[in-house]
């Protein structure tokens, strides 16, 4: 099975919304060393939303970057399952009740309908997070594309 369906991409967001994410993700990468990409997809082909969001983190290889400071943000949006996988350089140095808080705030934004405004406040989150512990450099570079990745 591979990693993207080669049929045709769905896409859950308008192209203005769309617009508003990828915003976020460079305003959020602006300050720091660190990544952050959106994955966006129907249906998740696993129990756990960590786990599909995992197989998609190393697929991308995000585990490449060279501080290990990149975050995926998982959607899937027909299952309503959500994840986010960071690597091991900032999920360590922020810990799993960060992590935890930021997947509740999500969950608060998708409950009242508010899926544009959810995503985009705690992608300006881990943001701020990445440049407190990752402050951007003169020799950084931005390591990933910041476009939405649309899965099946």
């Amino acid at each position: 099975m591979s990693l993207f369906s080669s049929s045709k991409k769905r896409e859950f967001f308008t192209p203005e919304q769309q617009e508003l994410m990828v915003k976020a993700i460079q305003e959020a990468e602006k300050n720091t060393s660190g990544e952050v990409r959106l994955f966006v997809e129907g249906k998740c082909n696993y129990v756990d939303a960590v786990d599909r969001a995992k197989e998609i983190f190393f697929s991308l290889k995000m585990d490449q970057t060279k501080d290990r400071n990149a975050v995926l943000f998982y959607l899937a949006m027909d299952d309503r399952q959500l994840a986010l996988f960071a690597d091991e350089g900032i999920y360590r140095r922020l810990g799993e009740s960060y992590w935890n808080d930021k997947v509740k705030k999500i969950i608060k934004s998708f409950t009242k309908d508010d899926y544009t405004g959810g995503i985009c406040s705690v992608i300006y989150d881990i943001g701020d997070a990445l440049k407190t512990e990752f402050p951007y450099e003169s020799s950084d570079k931005n390591e990933l594309p910041d476009e939405i990745i649309f899965g099946n």
